[in-house]
């Protein structure tokens, strides 16, 4: 007589079987609850590296889904506004003036995106894909650019105490949020084909000298690395100082490109992995 197999049972029936059972002393207790369905214990101090391998899984998994393989980083400033729009994070007549004068490279991240996602279209949307850290400004702009020409677009947000909030432009399905800085670092970084750096304040600075040392390291491949707005950079950073001081090599300088247009920028990257040329409508 062939023998029965009782069939499997899933986590998500012994969440709810869990939840049904009868009450008592017991089954209120922490003690009681599944350990994969227990919030207290999944955020204590002791599970922080699970958490850190379900902050990398969830987004690595829903990427390779989508079949992603390659991306075009942009960060910058998530107070520059769209040209016409107020300075909404000035604090004072001179930071109004500055921020609404920046507006430029709004506009030219979106462009800059645009270059992007259509060559990424032009490769069923698996190479090349914009992605942001999903913010206003530089980052609103960046999925913008990709929307504009009906390309899908990341945005990795963080929850911060302020200014962060996803973007509409970016494809809900791929707008991931975390609690961790490192496994979002890692993300922004790890089909990264290109980096474009736009002005900004200090997260922007952390992003270009973190990418800037990995690559100086050897610890991730040369690509090209975009210094957007050659007046704000030369003001904002002395490298040919730090050269001279003998902090870095002479010839680290030359790990980014400084480039004033979102066709030259795109024109280094083309340059770079020998992709055809494409055109922006008017």
């Amino acid at each position: 007589m062939a023998r029965r197999h009782t069939p499997l049972r899933t986590s998500r029936e012994d969440i709810a079987a869990t939840k049904e059972a009868m009450p008592s002393a017991q089954t209120a207790a922490a003690a009681f609850r599944l350990a994969f369905a227990d919030a207290d214990f999944l955020t204590s101090e002791d599970t922080r590296g699970i958490r850190f391998q379900l902050e990398y899984l969830k987004t690595e998994f829903r990427l390779r889904e989508r079949g992603i393989n390659s991306t075009v980083v942009l960060f910058g400033g998530a107070r520059i506004p769209e040209p016409g729009k107020p300075a909404w994070a000035a604090h004072n007549d001179t930071q109004k003036r500055n921020l609404e004068a920046a507006s430029r490279y709004y506009e030219e991240a979106r462009r800059f995106a645009q270059y992007a996602s259509l060559t990424s279209k032009a490769l069923d949307f698996r190479e090349y894909v914009v992605v942001t850290g999903g913010g206003p400004g530089v980052m609103e702009a960046g999925n913008r650019g990709a929307a504009d020409v009906g390309a899908p677009s990341i945005g990795l947000n963080i929850v911060l105490p302020h200014e962060q909030a996803p973007n509409t432009y970016i494809t809900p399905e791929l707008c991931f949020n975390f609690h961790y800085f490192a496994t979002r670092k890692i993300h922004f970084l790890l089909r990264a084909k290109a980096v474009a750096i736009f002005p900004g304040g200090f997260g922007t600075l952390d992003e270009f000298f973190e990418t800037l040392t990995l690559i100086q390291t050897g610890r991730m491949e040369r690509i090209p690395l975009l210094l957007f707005g050659k007046e704000f950079w030369n003001k904002v950073i002395n490298f040919e100082a730090l050269a001279e001081a003998g902090t870095i090599g002479p010839d680290d300088p030359k790990l980014f490109t400084v480039v004033d247009s979102a066709e030259d920028g795109w024109n280094v990257i083309r340059d770079h992995y020998q992709l055809p040329t494409v055109t922006l409508a008017d």
